[in-house]
């Protein structure tokens, strides 16, 4: 990681519903340009863990901090932070009832001000250089499940954000579209973009991420390099999630 501020920092994040605790005390960076990769089983915190950094859900103990400054202080508007970070939802989660064009251009226009014409053009040029020039008048169920994951990542990149969040964006979709929607990610790693993976794609995770993070019953167990990771895990539960990965063949 960088030795400069992070743009992303986790430090002793808590979270429970009821009496079952979902966080244990996570901590986490994320530098500039860097792509860190959340793994795990179902269950193991890692989706709580990005709503909590995007203030979806508000978290018991803890901070997070963007850019150095504190996020989760009851002070800081909710609203501008989340304008400031792109997540991407497992279910696509665009508004049925909008076109592709409207989809993005909503949150440029109504939460920074763009002007339609500026917000439509930088669209434009977003659908296209992923792939989605001429169904910007579509609306999203005339759309394949991965050209509608496509269309909730331009979206994010839309306002954009200063680092962005992906909730195993591939979980919903056909297995011959996982490849298209892990292509454009992979893209965007290389060009420069900060972002948190929560993943179910372990040989995705250890080609794009610079650090794999091994969430285990609300903690991160173990911590470390790809190729150290997915190779040589130093603990057992580390070990047998991947054992399991392998044995499902899925890695």
């Amino acid at each position: 990681m960088s030795a400069t501020v992070p743009v992303l920092e986790v430090r002793g994040v808590t979270k429970s519903y009821g009496d079952r605790a979902v966080l244990r005390g996570i901590d986490l960076e994320v530098g500039e340009h860097c792509a860190v990769a959340l793994i795990g089983a179902s269950g193991s915190g890692k989706s709580t863990l990005l709503r909590c950094i995007d203030l979806l859900e508000e978290i018991d103990d803890g901070d997070v901090f963007l850019d150095g400054e504190v996020i989760t202080d009851p002070s800081c508007p909710a609203v501008g932070v989340r304008r400031r970070l792109g997540l991407v939802f497992q279910a696509f989660n665009l508004f049925p009832h909008l076109t592709v064009l409207q989809n993005v251009v909503l949150a440029p226009m109504r939460s920074h001000g763009v002007p339609r014409a500026e917000a439509e053009a930088s669209a434009r040029e977003l659908l296209g250089r992923f792939g989605l020039e001429g169904r910007e008048g579509d609306y999203p169920d005339r759309l394949s499940g991965g050209q509608q994951q496509r269309v909730a990542i331009v979206r994010a990149l839309a306002t954009r954000p200063r680092a962005l969040l992906l909730d195993e964006v591939t979980s919903a979709l056909d297995p011959e579209l996982v490849g298209e929607v892990l292509s454009l990610v992979r893209g965007l790693k290389e060009q420069g973009m900060t972002m948190v993976i929560a993943t179910h794609e372990m040989a995705f995770a250890r080609e794009v991420a610079d650090e794999v993070c091994f969430l285990h019953e609300g903690r991160v167990l173990e911590r470390g390099d790809p190729a150290r990771i997915f190779s040589a895990p130093e603990q057992p539960e580390t070990r047998q999630f991947l054992r399991r990965v392998v044995e499902t063949g899925r890695l």
